[in-house]
């Protein structure tokens, strides 16, 4: 299947994800401008990773937001429900530890990890409440959430002229250069269709995790939420 919709089958996700496997980090490069890598420094400085910290990678797709964690000295599990991602991943990045896993039914017991992340993939859940859910769930009391994703830029001049880049400039650079372009062209309305800065830090609130706050990038083209888990 080259693409998913906006229902988010799962399969269908995962599928899409498969087709781009192997030019995903070249692609997100080009797309981004370049900037993909800067985000990624700026999350993990966010996450603070040190040895003897444990740390679960969701939707880590082919490492690159596991590997500077792991140079830090930080245990990381890399997870995602796309096995061309893995497949890759494991190419890439033999030295990481890669594992298949649902975001939103994770095997793994309560209380397991320092920090669970997500950069890029919360959009991309059937249910994203869920997820964070279930990411509290496997989160250690007084451990945190990180949360990359795209969001909403603040400026509003900008934030239109983003817009028109996602809906048209996008994907016009994706049938140019990627293999599967109508999977960008997903990832453009999904972008669109993703909650804001105020909105993902509610759904959030309601997943249980408190202190939240967010840092914009790129003007709030991408937003880097993180969040405690405190007793209830």
């Amino acid at each position: 299947m080259s693409r998913a919709n906006l229902g988010k089958n799962p399969g269908e996700v995962a599928a899409m994800f498969d087709g781009v496997a192997q030019r995903y980090d070249i692609m997100n490069d080009l797309l981004s401008f370049g900037r993909a890598r800067a985000w990624r420094r700026v999350a993990t400085k966010i996450i603070a990773p040190a040895p003897g910290m444990k740390i679960l990678d969701l939707a880590a797709g082919t490492g690159s937001s596991s590997e500077p964690l792991h140079r830090a000295g930080a245990t990381v599990l890399a997870t995602d429900f796309s096995d061309g991602m893995l497949a890759q991943g494991r190419r890439m990045r033999p030295y990481l530890s890669f594992s298949k896993a649902d975001a939103l039914h994770l095997p793994f017991m309560a209380e397991s990890f320092d920090v669970t992340t997500i950069s890029f993939g919360l959009r991309n859940t059937v249910d994203y409440p869920a997820a964070l859910i279930e990411a509290r769930r496997v989160t250690k009391t007084g451990g945190r959430i990180v949360v990359v994703e795209f969001s909403h830029p603040t400026w509003p001049p900008f934030r239109r002229l983003y817009m028109r880049y996602l809906m048209g400039a996008l994907p016009a650079i994706a049938r140019r250069s990627a293999r599967n372009p109508d999977a960008y062209i997903y990832l453009a309305e999904s972008i669109r269709a993703w909650p804001d800065q105020e909105g993902l830090a509610s759904a959030m609130r309601a997943a249980g995790w408190g202190s939240i706050a967010w840092k914009d990038l790129s003007g709030g083209v991408v937003a880097v939420h993180s969040g405690i888990k405190a007793e209830r």
